[in-house]
């Protein structure tokens, strides 16, 4: 029995290697490809590069028109953020405070929207953004956005508005502060964990988005980063030199958004701890 307890570790730490192979070389063969002449990338698909050239990053910036696409998706990422974490913060707040029959209706009704496939209302969709004309505008994609995880972020919001202790919103209510003034001073800021964590999760969606803007974006000048990827890759042949770095060119600002939040998820567990 000893012997084998002593194995034990070992063998973990076989399989987490075996694991981080696995992880880490598709990584490796996206950046080394990123390096290297096409001649290079069909000669030694894995080998490392003999001529290191960064000119293949320059390439695919300009094919790509990367400051307008990046703009692009900065915009629609940022206000489809502001718009998903704040409505529902406040439709969790509304539903977790009230007791009557009209709100249970309504929760029940925004929830059902997790049930249905995005897919499904791709149609109905397309027809709203048509009458409401807001085709081809980003502003389409970010009402979309916005109007897709709402559902989800008020199911995830509304469990942890109930756990947050009453006691602190009635005090505030002796001190004078209304509905809006104990949401805004007491409840948002305490809500910075669960905030943070749908910020990472939806900043995923809206940014790697590519149904959205092919339906309601027409025109190259509002085209995102996806859909300039997409545009590069041939209908019998891809050069695959000019096409990796479009997509670390894509996945860049995101990993260093992950980077930066990862932070603040720490800083608002902190200050969203209630010590009785």
């Amino acid at each position: 029995m000893a012997a084998k307890k002593d194995k034990t570790p070992y063998m973990l730490e076989l399989c987490l290697i075996i694991i981080a192979v696995i992880v880490a070389l598709p990584i490796y063969y996206l950046l080394v490809t990123t390096l290297k002449t096409p001649e290079e990338a069909v000669a030694s698909p894995l080998g490392l590069p003999h001529h290191w050239t960064f000119g293949n990053y320059a390439e695919a910036w300009n094919m790509m028109r990367y400051p307008k696409v990046f703009m692009n998706n900065f915009i629609i990422t940022f206000f489809s953020l502001i718009g998903c974490t704040l409505l529902p913060c406040m439709a969790a707040y509304g539903f977790a405070r009230s007791r009557n029959w009209l709100s249970k209706l309504l929760f029940l009704a925004i929830i059902a929207g997790l049930v249905v496939p995005f897919q499904i209302a791709l149609i109905p969709l397309y027809k709203l953004i048509s009458t409401l004309h807001l085709m081809n505008t980003l502003w389409a994609v970010i009402v979309v956005n916005i109007s897709v995880t709402i559902p989800f972020n008020v199911f995830l919001f509304i469990n942890f508005v109930k756990s947050l202790p009453l006691e602190v919103e009635e005090s505030a209510s002796i001190d004078g502060a209304g509905v809006i003034g104990s949401f805004f001073r007491i409840v948002l800021p305490l809500m910075q964990p669960v905030i943070a964590s749908a910020a990472i999760l939806n900043s995923l969606t809206f940014w790697n988005d590519f149904m959205g803007p092919l339906l309601f974006l027409q025109t190259r000048d509002k085209a995102v980063i996806l859909q300039e990827v997409y545009r590069n890759i041939g209908q019998f042949s891809t050069n695959w030199t000019a096409f990796f770095p479009m997509m670390v060119l894509g996945v860049a600002p995101l990993l260093i958004f992950y980077i930066i939040m990862q932070k603040y998820i720490i800083k608002g567990i902190a200050a969203g701890s209630v010590k009785g």
